[in-house]
């Protein structure tokens, strides 16, 4: 029996993906997360052999999720979930220590595949994300603005367009507010923008953030 713990901060998509296992007898929902704080928590509590991490959420987010949960438990595989097959984030996932990379349109078929995989030790990318990533390895240039932003940097940029303090980002990410503000500027000044507005502004136009979001942030 494979244990799955579901972490994505819409609880439609936590139930869509529970509705499409349900009768999938040799796996079993055994916890779920809203977000990538209690994503690591949980997982340390249930210790599931594989988390379907959602890439986008407040807080620390999917990214920051799996480099903490890879830390203190590798052997809990990770598959990462995208809402768009274009997400900017593929490759820093798998750095990060994912194991598979799925986009949320999914169906049945193709998340039972990635499951017994990643849980067999292999990898598992969908073809639209294997797609993109191998067309951007042929590419000399950056295919965004972000790619020239470190891990760390982008991860402060993902809570600042998420619309965190500089004091709750500090905070989870266990910096200093004037650490925090070194990465703010620094990011300011690779990305060309002056102010948080207009990072969020560069962020919905790459599909980092979502447009709704976006305007509630702003």
């Amino acid at each position: 029996m494979i244990k799955l713990l579901l972490v994505d901060d819409h609880e439609l998509i936590r139930s869509g993906v529970k509705s499409l296992l349900k009768d999938v007898a040799e796996i079993t929902i055994i916890g779920e997360a809203s977000s990538g704080e209690q994503g690591v928590k949980v997982a340390r509590e249930l210790k599931p052999d594989i988390v379907l991490m959602d890439v986008m959420m407040p807080g620390i987010g999917g990214l920051e999720a799996t480099r903490k949960l890879k830390q203190v438990e590798p052997n809990i595989k990770i598959i990462a979930l995208t809402a768009c097959d274009e997400d900017p984030f593929p490759y820093r996932m798998l750095q990060a220590g994912a194991e598979g990379f799925l986009t949320k349109d999914s169906g049945l078929d193709e998340i039972k595949l990635a499951i017994s995989k990643v849980y067999a030790g292999q990898k598992y990318i969908s073809p639209e994300i294997a797609q993109e990533l191998a067309l951007r390895k042929l590419s000399d240039k950056d295919n965004t603005p972000f790619d020239k932003l470190s891990d760390r940097e982008m991860q402060v940029t993902l809570m600042i367009i998420h619309g965190q303090s500089v004091q709750i980002i500090s905070e989870k990410l266990c910096l200093s507010p004037k650490t925090v503000n070194t990465y703010r500027y620094r990011i300011f000044d690779k990305l060309k923008v002056n102010n948080d507005v207009e990072l969020t502004h560069l962020a919905i136009r790459y599909n980092i953030l979502d447009k709704d979001i976006g305007e509630v942030n702003l």
